[in-house]
This record gives C-alpha cells, sequence and structure tokens, in this order.
C-alpha cells in the first residue's frame, strides 16, 4: 500500500449511499485505529461514541438540526457514526487507569521507569491546568491526532468518512450523557460509501504546492 496515494485519493463524502453497509471486520479495525491512536504523554483524554443503528445515528443527528441541517442527512445516510468526545478536565481516576494499563502491557523495566512516566504525565496535565489553564484545549488537540489517525486509516480501508465540526455540542452533550462522563463532543465523524450525488468524488483534489507550505533549512 502506498500511503501517500492513499492520501492523495481520499476524499470527503458529502453524500452517502444510506443502503450500503460497512463490513463488521472493517468497523472493528476502525475502531482499533481510534484506540491505538497517539496523544501527547499518553494521555488518551478521549471517549468515542458509535452508532450503528438508525436509532444511535438519529440521536446524533439531534445535534445537527439544532441549526446544522446540511449535516444530518450525512449522520443519518453514513453506514456508522463516531463521536469523539474530549475529556474537560484531569481526572486522577483516568490517569491512575492508563498507568495501570501501561504497567500490564509491560511498559516498564522497573519501578523507577513507573514513576518517571506517572510523573511526567502530571507535570504535562497540570501544565496545561494550572499554568497555561489550557487543558481543555490541550485535550481537544489529542482527540485531533486521532481524528488523523482515523481518517488516513479509513481510507486506506477503502471507507469514506466524513469530519464534523457543525454540530450542537450542548445538545450532543445532553443526548450522550457526556458531562455526566466528564466529557464534551469534540468532533463527528461519519463512515460509509459514497452514494450517487456525492460530488465531492467527482471533483480534483486541491491543496497548496509544496513550495508554499514547507520552507527547508
Amino acid at each position: 500500500m502506498d500511503i501517500v496515494q492513499v492520501a492523495r485519493e481520499r476524499r470527503t463524502v458529502k453524500a452517502y449511499d444510506s443502503a450500503r453497509r460497512i463490513p463488521a471486520g472493517i468497523v472493528e479495525r476502525l475502531r482499533e485505529l481510534l484506540r491505538l491512536a497517539p496523544s501527547s504523554v499518553n494521555s488518551q483524554p478521549w471517549h468515542f461514541v458509535m452508532a450503528s443503528t438508525p436509532e444511535g445515528k438519529e440521536r446524533i443527528a439531534k445535534a445537527a438540526d439544532a441549526g446544522y441541517q446540511y449535516n444530518a442527512p450525512k449522520i443519518r445516510d453514513a453506514s456508522h457514526v463516531v463521536v469523539l468526545a474530549s475529556r474537560v478536565e484531569p481526572d486522577a481516576s483516568h490517569l491512575q487507569a492508563v498507568l495501570a494499563q501501561e504497567e500490564r502491557d509491560g511498559r516498564f523495566i522497573n519501578d523507577a521507569a513507573r514513576t518517571s512516566q506517572d510523573g511526567s504525565r502530571k507535570s504535562y496535565t497540570n501544565l496545561h491546568r494550572f499554568e497555561r489553564k489550557d487543558v481543555a484545549h490541550w485535550h481537544e488537540k489529542q482527540t485531533y491526532l486521532a481524528l488523523g489517525t482515523l481518517l488516513l486509516g479509513a481510507a486506506a480501508l477503502e471507507v469514506g468518512a466524513t469530519p464534523m465540526e457543525g454540530f450542537d455540542a450542548a445538545v450532543l452533550d445532553r443526548e450522550l450523557g457526556l458531562r455526566e462522563k466528564g466529557y464534551t463532543a469534540t468532533v463527528i465523524v461519519s463512515f460509509g460509501y459514497g452514494g450517487n450525488d456525492d460530488f465531492n468524488a467527482k471533483l480534483p483534489k486541491s491543496r497548496l504546492a509544496e513550495d508554499v507550505l514547507f520552507t527547508d533549512i
């Protein structure tokens, strides 16, 4: 697989074929891509809500109906939809769970390595929480790393995707009970296969030229 060619051919789907479903095995791989996404100091400050049924997609579409109606069909007609939510505040139990998982996965050669990793993660978290006072934004940036991983991975799996910021986060947070769990919706991604009226599939990809985007030093 040529990953650069995958990036060249990837398009954001603008209209889905509602009759086509993503095979279960591919869905599992998309979920694993999200689980394996990178984050600063392995903080993983996210939660993913996936809808695969009409009822589940309808719950998510409520957030588009509230002023972002142009996105509603992309949610209702897609095969699957995932909400990427970000942690609003640091949570000691979450940080401990990450540390415990790292230990189970064999990340630490000794107790000193475990203590060092724990201290490093807490140090960066406290930097953004108390000094820069942008911890929620920092967490969102990690979630966008997961988004990038997901979009390129979906293209490699020949699955169409549509990232959406056009939705009412307050509506979606209430519908999914995210705030009670310490999260807020950051971005929605629909998955599936483009329909005949997906105009974007027929358009050439457009990006700024390399000499505009890069400076070599």
